[in-house]
């Protein structure tokens, strides 16, 4: 199975081109396997860039568990890079179907490359029954969230991905993330599992970031996150609506703005890291890489 390696600002996926390549077992399974830092090729997950009867092409992401997600802000960017550089498309401007709904994305191009893109993320969801979270109202902003005996203030917002945001004094680089991340994961509260960011807020238009992914773990990079935290921002009043603020995370920094109309819009890098092919047909025992160019 051919594949590349990219990246959004290290949030790091294997995608395969599904208009020239046939998955030879289950993309579940194909996820787990080809995500393993040690014994795969690595990564956050798969993406499968795919034909699509309502859009340019469609995009499948699976995470490193092998669960299969509604949408990848970082990992829409790199599909839309490797459409455009690979002719599945011959405009910078795309459209992308997803779970979540079809995306638009705005590629630059410098010297025939896509250098980044901006994504039409669409509207923020702030209904508890759409995000979901098990609670009544029309939002869930500034609510105590008991976790592991201890309380935390929250905001939920999704993005096509549930997210929690957790707005603290303390670095967000100091959290025991790998502690904490799981129990907010997994909370009954969240239904389909959630993910967590906790986020220290800088001046009005910049926030640092960290995140803790269902399925993934710590990512360096969560582009949904990164949208979901500037709606947070707004909803708690430390940014304002329709102006550009500048999510900084591990991997490097997204711009988000959350428009009046309620869209958000995401503007980030895309890299593309190698290409190479991998034999999965002894996937259940080791995995050989067969040619990295």
């Amino acid at each position: 199975m051919r594949f590349s390696k990219m990246h959004g600002i290290g949030n790091d996926y294997i995608y395969v081109n599904c208009f020239e390549e046939k998955l030879p077992a289950d993309p579940h399974a194909v996820a787990v396997t080809v995500s393993d830092r040690r014994f795969g090729i690595g990564g956050d997950g798969l993406i499968l860039i795919m034909p699509s009867d309502q859009a340019d092409c469609r995009m499948r992401m699976f995470n490193a568990d092998g669960s299969e997600g509604m949408m990848c802000g970082n990992g829409i960017r790199c599909v839309g890079k490797y459409a455009y550089e690979h002719g599945i498309v011959h405009s910078p401007t795309l459209s992308v179907e997803t779970k979540s709904g079809i995306k638009h994305i705005t590629l630059q191009i410098e010297n025939g490359k896509a250098v980044s893109a901006t994504v039409d993320m669409g509207k923020a969801i702030l209904k508890p029954q759409e995000i979901p979270v098990l609670a009544d109202g029309e939002n869930f902003v500034k609510q105590p969230l008991t976790v592991e005996g201890q309380t935390y203030t929250v905001t939920c917002v999704s993005m096509g991905n549930p997210h929690c945001v957790v707005f603290t004094e303390q670095d967000p680089m100091q959290i025991d993330l790998a502690a904490v991340g799981p129990w907010f994961e997994h909370h009954p509260l969240f239904p389909e599992r959630i993910n967590t960011e906790f986020v220290k807020v800088l001046d009005a238009h910049t926030l640092s970031m960290r995140v803790w992914e269902r399925g993934s773990g710590e990512t360096l990079a969560c582009g949904t996150g990164a949208c979901a935290v500037a709606v947070a921002a707004v909803l708690n009043g430390y940014c304002q609506q329709g102006e550009e603020i500048t999510v900084k995370l591990r991997g490097g920094d997204l711009h988000i703005i959350w428009k009046p109309d309620g869209t958000v819009r995401m503007t980030g890098t895309a890299t593309h890291v190698f290409d190479g092919e991998i034999d999965l047909s002894q996937m259940e025992h080791e995995i050989y890489f067969v040619r990295s160019c």
